[in-house]
């Protein structure tokens, strides 16, 4: 069931493997001959649960004649529409694209699984050959006029005698979608339009290639000697990687952050500490021929080419104009305001460091691979706060038990393990579980959990959902799923994970109760505005530090012991520590690609033009962005976040404000009247409600940028506006 709005997601999420891609010709597979009546991507989904995807049958010689099939038959869906006699109509034209292409989503739920979960040089040629196909079927159905030409007249319709609310939002969204994408201009500009978006699509799956390249290519191998200050979870990982990777005896750093990050943080070896961060950040920058940099002028230059044929000065401009922020300058407005306060702390912050190092008698100046290293032992000198003392109540399965916690306080949710063999799974790794309705006992959907790292899994954490919620032609169960790169343990050992990967862990799964607690008609409004998409995920992650969730689920791995309340005391107090490294790497990445889209892109050096944009903003030197232009996927591996990353620190405005509302209630966190309010207006909605209404109708009021400030442990403006302090 797509519209444009699905079509225009799946191409920007193609490299990433997350969604929808396509495969070699024909003539180029052996086994193109398998026929589509036993094509397991195109056949219905069968089984309990409402039917689901037979993730065990897939076959990726399916690829090819399943997606042949599955774009013939969308564009004949389209062009039914638009070859319609009858006057147009919001049940004829617009209901009748939210149910095209069902055999289009089917098979991109498959790919989609082997783009980001099983990915293989097999997988990334399908993606690279054929992706062009379809862009090419998207620009057939955006450029459509007699199709557009209906969508207008039931646009113009419902002005003079509005519809529901929702089906009044989804013909607004439907023709905004199809005016930004050139479905107005003239003939030539729409081939030139066309031809942008096919060369597009091919350079986002090869930046994305490139990069998953040098993660797997890039591994340090350590010997025993090596391995001062790693903590014993961490070397048992790695000595289980090595071994996997044929290095028995040996012990590997993965190309990866869930590896990266803890062995810096750690690591007593400091040139091992330099390799290491040296081959994380110089991923897609190695100048051999997966990197990145001419790649990325390329992009520019087209996204500027196509939204000059709109009529726009610049990718920023025609990218905020239906976004919360609206514009460029208002985005800006909100990084710049932040960025002062970031980058002073980031100085304490250096300066603390740099007495420990000189205490210690270390002889050193603090570089960027140090900085993980001396922020944790000033956390322990400052706090006696130790991250490794931290872990050992930090464990995933308990961890996964507390979100449930949380989610049956506030959604009314109640999970139960499935039977293992009675739904079918993509890797062994991968478990599932059934959420009902506490109070009802009526099934909302299926949760499933891909923990580990692996080869072929791209690097990160996400969420991602194989059937959304709908009602326009009968309930729709929801299938979500969540995807983490935890380090899979030696047999018998526990996973133990920092109170940062903890979070993002919070983090994610509140995307997966975005996907279950949808209640919405139709399709296409269960996506979302990108600068407040991130808020609900972000803001679930405070559930982590309420004292029900500490009192029930972290305890010691061995002892079973709940972690001591002076070291919950502990961790609240340095709450705001190294928030200047932490919102520093990010507002960097996020005035980056600000920045990379409203240059001037035909004269752009995007090396010299990441260094001398860093300089100007004053970039300390003791840390680099969270994702340098070469690998920043968000941006350059499709369109969902170009020009559009600061969404986080838009949507964080958001989520510092509404956890005070919850602070300020009488039940705290866990208050049903908040509680109520959160579902009904922030979550069950998605964007089938105008994200600014929806807030006011949470808040009582637009958010202020105050909140987010006291936070993150930043002195306030001394001078604010409403303007200033508005994050809508």
């Amino acid at each position: 069931m797509h519209t444009l709005h699905n079509i225009k997601k799946w191409s920007g999420l193609l490299a990433l493997g997350l969604t929808l891609s396509f495969g070699l010709q024909a003539k180029d597979s052996p086994q193109s001959k398998t026929t589509t009546e036993n094509n397991t991507l195109l056949a219905e989904w069968s089984g309990p649960y409402g039917g689901v995807p037979a993730f065990d049958k897939m076959k990726l010689e399916d690829v090819i004649p399943a997606f042949e099939v599955a774009m013939t038959e969308n564009l004949a869906d389209y062009d039914k529409i638009a070859n319609n006699n009858e006057p147009a109509t919001f049940e004829n034209t617009i209901v009748a694209m939210e149910k095209a292409g069902e055999k289009l989503n089917r098979a991109g739920v498959y790919f989609g699984i082997w783009g980001a979960n099983l990915s293989s040089p097999e997988v990334r040629k399908l993606q690279m050959e054929l992706a062009p196909k379809f862009s090419e079927m998207r620009s057939k159905i955006s450029q459509n006029k007699k199709l557009f030409a209906r969508i207008k007249n039931v646009y113009e319709d419902s002005l003079k005698t509005p519809l529901e609310s929702d089906q009044q939002r989804l013909v607004k969204t439907t023709y905004e979608s199809f005016a930004m994408n050139g479905a107005d201009l003239s003939p030539e500009k729409q081939k030139r339009y066309a031809e942008i978006n096919k060369e597009l699509s091919s350079m986002y799956t090869q930046f994305a290639n490139n990069v998953l390249h040098d993660e797997e290519g890039y591994i340090t191998y350590l010997n025993k000697d090596q391995l001062g200050g790693l903590p014993d979870s961490f070397i048992k990982s790695a000595a289980k990687v090595a071994e996997n990777n044929g290095k028995e005896g040996q012990y590997a750093v993965t190309n990866t952050r869930s590896s990266m990050d803890p062995f810096l943080t750690y690591s007593t070896e400091r040139e091992l500490r330099k390799q290491v961060w040296n081959n994380y950040y110089s991923r897609g920058d190695n100048g051999d021929e997966y990197d990145n940099n001419d790649l990325i002028k390329q992009i520019l230059k087209l996204r500027r080419e196509r939204v000059e044929l709109l009529g726009h000065e610049n990718y920023a401009e025609w990218r905020l104009q239906n976004r919360m922020a609206k514009t460029p300058e208002n985005a800006m407005n909100l990084m710049e305001a932040v960025w002062p306060a970031a980058i002073a702390r980031v100085k304490e912050e250096v300066a603390d460091m740099q007495a420990v190092a000189d205490s210690l008698g270390d002889e050193i100046t603090i570089k960027p691979w140090d900085y993980r290293y001396y922020a944790e032992k000033v956390r322990m000198d400052k706090y006696a706060l130790d991250s490794n003392e931290v872990k050992q109540y930090l464990q995933l399965d308990n961890l996964r038990e507390a979100m449930f916690y949380v989610a049956g306080k506030l959604f009314n949710f109640d999970f139960k393990p499935v039977k293992e063999g009675t739904v079918p799974v993509f890797h062994e790794d991968v478990k599932v579980w059934e959420v009902n309705d506490k109070t009802t006992g009526e099934l909302v959907g299926l949760w499933y959990l891909d923990p580990f790292a692996r080869p072929g899994k791209r690097s990160g954490a996400w969420a991602t959902s194989y059937r959304s919620h709908s009602t326009f032609d009968g309930p729709k169960n929801v299938l979500s799923s969540n995807n983490s790169n935890f380090i899979k343990p030696a047999p018998g050992e526990s996973v133990l994970v920092s109170w940062d990967d903890a979070t993002t862990f919070f983090h994610e799964f509140g995307h997966a109760l975005h996907f279950l607690s949808s209640n919405v008609r139709y399709p296409s409004l269960n996506g979302g505005v990108r600068d407040y998409t991130e808020f609900q995920s972000q803001l679930l992650e405070r559930w982590l530090s309420t004292d029900e969730v500490i009192n029930k689920y972290l305890k010691h791995h061995e002892t079973g012991e709940v972690i001591p309340d002076e070291l919950i005391a502990k961790i609240k107090k340095a709450s705001t520590f190294n928030q200047g490294f932490a919102t520093t790497e990010y507002l960097a990445s996020a005035l980056m690609d600000m920045k990379l889209h409203l240059a001037d892109p035909d004269t752009l050096d995007v090396d010299k033009f990441e260094r001398e944009t860093l300089s100007a903003l004053g970039m300390p030197d003791e840390l680099v962005m969270r994702h340098r232009t070469p690998h920043f996927g968000h941006v350059f591996s499709g369109e969902g976040y170009a020009t559009a990353y600061y969404g986080y620190m838009w949507a964080d405005v958001l989520t510092a404000d509404a956890a005070e509302a919850f602070q300020e209630a009488p039940g705290g966190f866990y208050d049903e009247e908040m509680a109520a309010k959160l579902v009904n207006y922030l979550f069950a909605p998605r964007n089938a409600m105008d994200p600014a209404e929806a807030y006011r109708k949470f808040r009582g009021r637009d958010a202020k940028i105050d909140a987010l400030m006291r936070d993150r442990g930043f002195a306030e403006p001394k001078e604010s506006t409403e303007k200033d302090k508005k994050a809508d």
